[in-house]
């Protein structure tokens, strides 16, 4: 009976014992905080295989002594103390055993302080977007594994769906720290070989950190269920030597230019119907197909069809319009920083004249760069298109600058306006409370800037400021809108400056 009972607890420890070398246990990752989760995860293990072993023997013990057929009485007994001290103070010390090492993982993965390097993640349906903080460097990462694989026509690859067209390179050895945001609905950044898993929310950032300690390629995907492609949204990290990244940061820089070059080049570009079809074909297949459909037919209540659509039949600056700059309170996101101009005007030729539309329009890419020039310098494209006597110019810009609403404004007025405005461009960075992200994004909260001169806030809000991820709103607001949300800003969280700014105050500091 005895060489029964050790082959049993053999039996019983042999799986948690050799858990380590099991392909469905947790992995180790590449990172210290990987090592600690994988460590937390290893003695919670034990522990519940201990306590396993202790009931479940206690069990098969008395099953097989107590048993009637060997002539056991049950006992009956009430109300033992003993009993209840020991179910009450054992489980105690179990959870306290378990809390301590927990606790400590979990304050060493909520740190992020002192960072290397700060990187922004935005989530969008259904690729990521990765902004290199003081970098001058972003890039969309969008998955890569081809259309073939997908539909079943073509052998499935090694790494299928989780494959990108473009990596996000991280160095070894250097703290980097990720806010994580989304521009539509809740996602969430996970690579599991980093311990790192936090959610990408509308409207708010969160914060995670990794330090890798090893150069390769490490794999995750979006582990939120973020709409009916969530399974096409994969995770892909480069890991390099400091060396090597430093180099890599060298090359996005200089392909930049190359890029910004050939951009313009093809503004002076007319090119055949046919070429641009081709071209729109690949570009639709890539960014539009999973929402629209590759037949353009759209999915009923959810995203509208383009066959014969009145966006296809209507004027094509407003096709334009739609695919740069995205259509708010809706799904269609803007591509106006995603695509070139030449990929814009190549995918709207291809929508006008796919799936039995047939417009015939070829829109080049200077059709599209009118469209970005209209919205940002009215008077400098009349005077590119005819020569303009100096007075008439002088007459429309007096007139331009005269048109927006400039009012005056009630504090009330300003603090309702004012908030919308700041809940829909400032609260991602700086929170809806104002807090801000220390370490990243500051607090408006009795700030220096808050408590400060009016017109050094008006300038911060219109310009930005160079250097830091503050972008000037001055060619995205209205004179009033910037009047409200710095009213709201000195006012709000506790401020209460009193200050009312007016939409004349933010026209006077341009001049």
């Amino acid at each position: 009976m005895k060489q029964w009972l050790y082959s049993l607890i053999v039996v019983l420890l042999a799986p948690p014992l050799a858990a380590s070398e099991m392909p469905l246990n947790m992995t180790q990752g590449v990172t210290e905080i990987s090592g600690k989760v994988y460590d937390l995860h290893m003695i919670i293990l034990y522990i519940c295989c201990v306590i396993g072993l202790v009931v479940f023997g206690i069990m098969i013990y008395s099953m097989i002594y107590h048993r009637k057929s060997k002539g056991a009485v049950a006992a009956h007994f009430h109300e033992s103390t003993k009993v209840e001290i020991a179910w009450t103070v054992v489980p105690f010390i179990i959870l306290i055993a378990m809390a301590i090492p927990a606790t400590t993982t979990l304050i060493a993965m909520e740190d992020a302080s002192d960072a290397d390097l700060t990187i922004k993640i935005t989530g969008s349906q259904w690729k990521w977007h990765y902004s290199y903080f003081d970098k001058d460097i972003e890039f969309y990462s969008v998955l890569a594994t081809p259309k073939g694989q997908i539909d079943g026509t073509e052998a499935k690859g090694e790494h299928y769906l989780l494959e990108v067209d473009k990596p996000l390179v991280l160095p070894i050895n250097r703290k980097v720290r990720f806010l994580m945001t989304s521009d539509d609905v809740i996602h969430s950044w996970w690579v599991p070989a980093f311990a790192v898993k936090k959610d990408a929310n509308p409207g708010f950032i969160n914060e995670a950190w990794t330090r890798i300690d090893k150069t390769g390629t490490f794999r995750g995907q979006c582990a939120e269920l973020c709409g009916k492609d969530h399974g096409f949204m994969p995770i892909v990290v480069e890991a390099v030597t400091e060396a090597e990244f430093d180099t890599w940061l060298g090359d996005q820089k200089r392909l930049a230019d190359e890029a910004a070059a050939i951009a313009k080049a093809a503004l002076s570009e007319t090119l055949p119907i046919e070429e641009l079809m081709a071209r729109g074909e690949q570009v639709y297949m890539a960014n539009c197909a999973a929402c629209h459909q590759p037949n353009g037919a759209g999915l009923p209540g959810a995203f509208p069809s383009l066959i014969k659509s009145p966006l296809i039949n209507g004027p094509v600056m407003d096709h334009i319009n739609i695919v740069v700059n995205g259509k708010a309170g809706t799904a269609m996101q803007a591509f106006g920083k995603q695509l070139t101009a030449k990929d814009v005007a190549a995918v709207v030729t291809y929508e006008r004249n796919a799936w039995g539309n047939d417009s015939g329009d070829a829109v080049q890419a200077a059709d599209v760069n009118a469209l970005n020039s209209a919205a940002s310098a009215p008077t400098e494209a009349i005077e590119t298109q005819v020569e303009v006597p100096a007075d008439v110019v002088t007459a429309v810009e007096a007139e331009v600058e005269a048109a927006p609403d400039l009012s005056p404004k009630s504090l009330e007025e300003h603090m309702a306006q004012g908030e919308q405005v700041y809940m829909t461009y400032c609260a991602a960075c700086h929170q809806p409370t104002g807090a801000g992200i220390p370490g990243a994004f500051p607090s408006l909260i009795g700030s220096p800037i808050i408590k400060g001169d009016v017109s050094a806030h008006i300038d911060i809000v219109k310009n930005g400021k160079p250097g830091t991820a503050m972008q000037g709103f001055g060619k995205q607001l209205s004179p009033q809108q910037l009047a409200a949300i710095v009213t709201y800003e000195r006012n709000a969280w506790g401020n209460n400056s009193g200050d009312v700014v007016q939409a004349t105050d933010v026209v006077s500091q341009g001049q």
